[in-house]
């Protein structure tokens, strides 16, 4: 019913950027928290930035005057833009948002993305 699809993954150098995208569409009457999390290979999974609806964030210690997170409500999307890469950003990258499909009954649940690969390597 569902879907977010994570776009922008790559490989770059490390001091460079890149733009993360996340679109969701299916069956959506409104979008709440939308976030960024990152999972390293062998490593838990842990939240990088996180965006209200009322346009709110929050980020990671590590990713804090790096990324920056924003929304487009228009286009239920997510981005996250990140800035002077370091290696240890090397990760998988997952988009996740709270999501109302149903107003009777209430329904509202956190739906993920499939991930993209970041690597960040010389």
């Amino acid at each position: 019913q569902v879907q977010l699809v994570e776009t922008g993954g790559g490989l770059v150098q490390p001091g460079g950027s890149l733009r993360l995208s996340c679109a969701a569409s299916g069956r959506i009457l409104s979008i709440y928290d939308m976030r960024w999390y990152r999972q390293a290979l062998g490593k838990q999974r842990e939240l990088v930035a996180v965006v209200t609806n009322t346009g709110s964030t929050n980020y990671s210690d590590s990713a804090k005057g790096r990324f920056t997170i924003s929304r487009d409500n228009a286009k239920n999307t997510v981005y996250l833009q990140m800035n002077s890469l370091k290696p240890e950003d090397t990760a998988v990258y997952y988009c996740s948002a709270n999501i109302l499909t149903s107003i009777l009954p209430a329904r509202k649940d956190d739906y993920w993305g499939q991930g993209t690969q970041v690597t960040v390597s010389s």
